[in-house]
């Protein structure tokens, strides 16, 4: 289990998030939400171990994050992050190998090859395995790099625990693959994986979320079932938005009138 405590976090002598506390645990989706600006990303940085805490701390199975040997690490998370660029040219085949790097010593070359495959055809890139990742669409590289994290996860080890934290995964997707990431990354949850992914659609948060933290101003604002925490008033006060539950459903009307 991951457990941030009491976390305040800067960016350029700024203070961006303050005073988060939260339990990440396996089996779980936890989608983050809030509006531009209320610190997700950074929060997501400091989970992934890019970014030291100004104060309190993040902690993996009671050890601090910053103790931990970076392949070790390497090997029991895996970072979507929002846009990723190449500096060279490798196929696409190549590109979510990467993911296995942390595991080409202790796995056999069989096996790596094997999770690879599997993270092709799950991220719905295997037909696109030989294709420059250059020449892509923003809609692609996305769904690559999905694959690339998927690779990374030791799903074979019912022990490994894995954490995969996903940073805006449905940017640059059509509705269609909005949905299939979505669903595929809380397929993974029932194999133990803890998912952390930013959200902009409340009502993708809504539909696939088993928990939500909203984000406001730095601060986390409300955490729970997103059924308790998408309220209408909450609704309005931190998103400026209507919106209420119908059939199971949330549904945003709109922006709150002038």
């Amino acid at each position: 289990m991951m457990r941030l405590t009491d976390l305040a976090l800067d960016r350029r002598g700024r203070r961006i998030v303050e005073g988060v506390s939260l339990d990440i645990v396996p089996g779980r989706l936890l989608a983050i939400v809030g509006p531009n600006g209320a610190g997700k990303s950074t929060l997501l940085a400091a989970m992934a171990n890019d970014l030291k805490p100004a104060k309190g701390a993040v902690r993996l199975d009671d050890k601090d994050l910053q103790r931990w040997a970076p392949l070790d690490l390497a090997r029991r998370r895996a970072v979507m992050p929002q846009a990723a660029r190449l500096g060279f040219s490798l196929p696409v085949r190549d590109v979510v190998a990467l993911g296995r790097s942390p595991f080409w010593q202790s796995h056999t070359r069989a096996e790596n090859a094997t999770a690879v495959a599997r993270a092709l055809h799950a991220g719905d890139v295997a037909h696109l395995a030989l294709r420059p990742y250059e020449t892509l669409s923003g809609g692609e590289q996305q769904r690559v790099q999905l694959a690339r994290a998927m690779a990374q996860l030791d799903l074979e080890d019912d022990a490994a625990r894995p954490i995969l934290l996903l940073d805006e995964p449905t940017a640059n997707l059509d509705l269609a693959h909005q949905h299939a990431v979505l669903r595929l990354a809380h397929e993974l949850t029932h194999r133990g994986v803890a998912v952390v992914a930013i959200l902009h659609d409340l009502g993708l948060a809504f539909a696939y979320g088993d928990l939500v933290l909203v984000m406001h101003e730095g601060r986390a604002v409300a955490h729970g079932r997103p059924q308790d925490v998408l309220t209408p008033d909450l609704m309005r006060r931190v998103f400026m938005v209507e919106g209420t539950i119908i059939s199971g459903h949330l549904v945003v009307r709109g922006p709150l009138a002038a």
